[in-house]
């Protein structure tokens, strides 16, 4: 018998400063974009002609997509909502902590610096009996995997 479960991708947790763990307001179904790449560069040296050297470049990262049903008089959609029509930007720090079956984390990532650049709703189909999912995209400076105790 295994002595270790890998854990599952369903138990999580997002947790954006300013609005409480408590609040409604901050759950998700759906969190992706955890990716971060390291670009490389290529240099070609004179006179070695069977390779050319790759070297590590900048990181990049996509953005963070968070997927939950529709929620009326939402901050999160307040603070997007000043991001787009104000053009105000208020960054906050985001932190997705992956959770094991007793609600501890397991592992988390901190999103530094975040802020909304998408907002989007699912189709309305009157013939359909799925609820409405609204999509928030983030982008962020850069993560960290944080030390979970």
């Amino acid at each position: 018998m295994a002595s270790y479960y890998p854990p599952v991708a369903f138990h999580f947790r997002v947790d954006i400063d300013g609005l409480t763990t408590g609040d409604k307001d901050i759950n998700f179904q759906e969190v992706s974009g955890l990716d971060a790449t390291v670009g490389e560069y290529t240099h070609n040296e004179g006179g070695e002609n069977r390779f050319v050297h790759r070297l590590p470049d900048r990181v990049t990262y996509d953005k963070l997509v968070l997927k939950r049903g529709m929620l009326v008089g939402s901050a999160l959609i307040g603070w997007f909502r000043d991001a787009v029509e104000s053009f105000k930007f208020d960054p906050k720090d985001v932190v997705v902590t992956l959770l094991n079956a007793d609600h501890e984390p397991l592992e988390a990532w901190n999103f530094v610096k975040a802020y909304p650049v998408k907002w989007s709703i699912s189709g309305f189909n009157a013939q359909g009996n799925e609820i409405v999912v609204e999509t928030i995209e983030l982008s962020f400076q850069y993560f960290t995997r944080m030390e979970v105790n």
